[in-house]
């Protein structure tokens, strides 16, 4: 059996989720030198946005304004985070 090792992600409303995570598994997507937290932090980010491009550009029916508005700080949020805009980083864009 594999040891896990835990992360735990603090709201900002001091709630707090601890996720556990095959030990190693993060050191997989690290680039040398890079912090485990760090690493756990980009995916967070790059699930989120992918999430709420989805949301947005792929579902069916109209989307709420408030989505769109939502989806556009993630997109800005990913793009300060990685230095690429998501359309970019995924190979297309709306």
């Amino acid at each position: 059996m594999v040891e896990t090792e835990t992360y735990t992600i603090e709201g900002p409303g001091g709630d707090t989720e601890a996720i556990e995570l095959p030990a190693g598994l993060v050191d997989v997507f690290a680039e040398q030198g890079e912090e485990p937290t760090d690493v756990v932090g980009d995916i967070v980010v790059q699930a989120f946005a992918q999430q709420a491009h989805v949301v947005v550009h792929h579902a069916e029916g109209d989307t709420p304004g408030d989505l769109e508005a939502l989806n556009d700080e993630m997109e800005r949020l990913f793009e300060e985070r990685f230095g690429v805009s998501l359309a970019d980083a995924m190979g297309h864009s709306h």
